[in-house]
């Protein structure tokens, strides 16, 4: 979820630096310019609150951006018990001051992406001209995410040892070879043991954190940073999983929202099985849609096969082959173990299933040595490198396409430990085994390996603490007309989800995009970029049913 940007992976949640911006007594309204929501529903009408509505963002140059620090309560039940989060905030001034409508806040996804990192990384160069001359593009860390203090880790033993793919951005590759389908005891106890392992050590290392890091109070500093830019209304930007942050913030704060963009979106009617069931058929479609547009998008002689049967027929018996033993890699091939096992393989084809311009030629490459015998290329973008026979890309980022949403690669900091938080956090997940068995069969009806991976993914959740929001659907009255933009062949945020968010919100607009790929604002074409930029500057409506091609 990379073209001129190399953003970071989209997995942390960052918590934040104390004492690096001070809460001023200068004023900002509690209240939004266009009406006051009922006070004993409105957030931000608390006292307790008020010296953190109050602050003023200290800018410093940080490179040819503006830098910034945001004091928010690590507990909105008790704000004043002295524990707060401190994020991280970038912004790039506006090309033409003298037309500036204000302050344009965006997420790169995630959860557990920083947006300070994707900023500077290049993410602006994903907004349009017309935006770009208009508003200053502005991001932050979220609570316990990157540069944020403080900031979640599960570090020690297994790093979250496989972050659940239930919201977008991908699976991180594994390091072990648990089988993708358990069906003996002995295997499930496996995967237990290992889902009780990577819980145990995040409690351990982010116990107390762990329940203040959900996306509900992430929207609630959302709504303080907009206070602080000095914004009546908030004009937001999120892919991904920065959907879901903005559908939350509406919901909270519906008559807060001057315009909201929701790209990739994540529906919060569906409760965890319904999601990972969904994403996995996504990841199944994405890949079925690779072998059939392989010739067109890479080239023919890239492939790994001249027809899409046989580029179908190389992955299966990838598979078949790799669950049998792991395909040798020669020794530069850091962090693949014995080799590529099954796991690593569908890690690799998921992750490639983002940006098709910028990946699929060198998966192809990997697949095509693969099925000679040679693991090596495949371990490599294992890795996060784009080029399986170039240098690694630089560890701070993932793949984006062009400062577009982030894109997973390597595991860095604290990222995986974001996702797995946050996702736990967001969604209800039964605390026994049985419902995760009960769900296996089915998903792999619906999706094969894929949809087994993801339930088991979903495991680890079983032991950490979770939100008390269950699934529903958008609650957001009074909230002006959202634009929620559809990829027709997006892996990770399914179109199904885009189709119903739109619907769930009181005039809400969807703008579909036909094509593969993960997002479209940024990497859709001037069609998708026309319209957001023109509903983000001038607020036009986006006409039921448009499609770009």
């Amino acid at each position: 979820m990379k073209r001129a940007a190399r953003p970071r992976t989209a997995l942390v949640l960052t918590l934040a630096v104390l004492g690096a911006t001070a809460l001023s007594a200068c004023t900002a309204p509690a209240t939004p310019s266009n009406g006051s929501p009922n006070a004993a529903v409105d957030p931000a009408t608390r006292p307790e609150l008020r010296p953190f509505y109050a602050q003023k963002l200290k800018w410093t140059a940080c490179g040819e951006f503006r830098c910034a620090r945001l004091t928010v309560p690590m507990d909105y039940d008790d704000p004043a018990n002295g524990r707060t989060f401190v994020l991280p905030v970038a912004k790039a001034t506006t090309a033409d001051p003298k037309r500036r409508i204000g302050s344009l806040v965006f997420n790169p996804g995630g959860p557990g992406g920083s947006g300070v990192d994707h900023l500077k990384d290049g993410g602006a160069d994903s907004f349009g001209a017309p935006v770009r001359e208009r508003f200053d593009i502005v991001s932050f860390d979220p609570r316990g995410v990157g540069a944020s203090t403080p900031a979640l880790t599960c570090e020690g033993g297994k790093e979250a040892a496989e972050p659940s793919p239930e919201v977008p951005d991908a699976p991180s590759a594994s390091d072990d070879a648990r089988p993708l389908s358990p069906r003996t005891e002995a295997d499930r106890a496996d995967v237990l043991d290992g889902a009780r392992a990577a819980a145990a050590s995040c409690v351990e290392r982010s116990g107390s954190l762990l329940r203040h890091v959900g996306t509900r109070d992430a929207a609630r500093d959302l709504d303080v940073l907009r206070a602080a830019l000095g914004e009546p209304r908030l004009s937001y930007l999120g892919w991904s999983y920065g959907t879901s942050l903005g559908t939350s913030y509406a919901e909270q704060f519906p008559l807060r929202v001057r315009a909201l963009v929701l790209d990739g979106a994540i529906d919060p009617s569906l409760d965890w099985r319904a999601r990972a069931q969904g994403q996995a058929v996504g990841f199944r479609r994405a890949v079925d849609d690779y072998a059939t547009r392989c010739v067109e998008i890479v080239g023919a002689d890239s492939c790994p096969g001249a027809t899409p049967d046989e580029i179908r027929a190389v992955v299966d018996g990838l598979f078949t082959r790799t669950a049998r033993s792991p395909l040798p890699v020669d020794g530069s091939a850091s962090g693949a173990g014995s080799g590529v096992d099954e796991r690593m393989l569908i890690d690799v084809l998921s992750m490639a299933m983002y940006t098709p311009e910028e990946q699929w030629k060198g998966l192809s490459e990997a697949l095509a040595a693969a099925d000679g015998g040679d693991g090596t290329k495949l371990a490599a973008l294992a890795e996060g490198e784009a080029d399986p026979e170039g240098e690694a890309e630089d560890s701070e980022g993932d793949a984006a396409p062009e400062g577009g949403p982030v894109v997973p690669a390597a595991p860095a900091d604290n990222e995986d430990a974001a996702l797995l938080a946050v996702n736990c956090a967001d969604t209800p997940h039964p605390r026994a085994a049985q419902p995760y068995w009960d769900a296996l069969a089915p998903a792999e009806k619906a999706a094969g390996r894929y949809g087994t991976t993801s339930v088991l993914d979903s495991l680890t959740c079983k032991d950490l603490p979770a939100g008390t929001q269950a699934p529903h659907r958008v609650r957001a009255e009074g909230v002006p007309p959202v634009l929620v933009v559809g990829t027709t062949g997006d892996p990770a945020t399914p179109y199904e989800e885009s189709e119903s968010l739109a619907a769930q919100f009181p005039g809400g607009m969807l703008l579909t995009y036909e094509g593969v790929g993960h997002t479209a604002y940024g990497r859709g074409g001037s069609c998708v970029g026309d319209a957001v930029d023109a509903y983000l500057v001038g607020l036009k409506p986006v006409r039921p049913g448009t499609t770009c091609r």
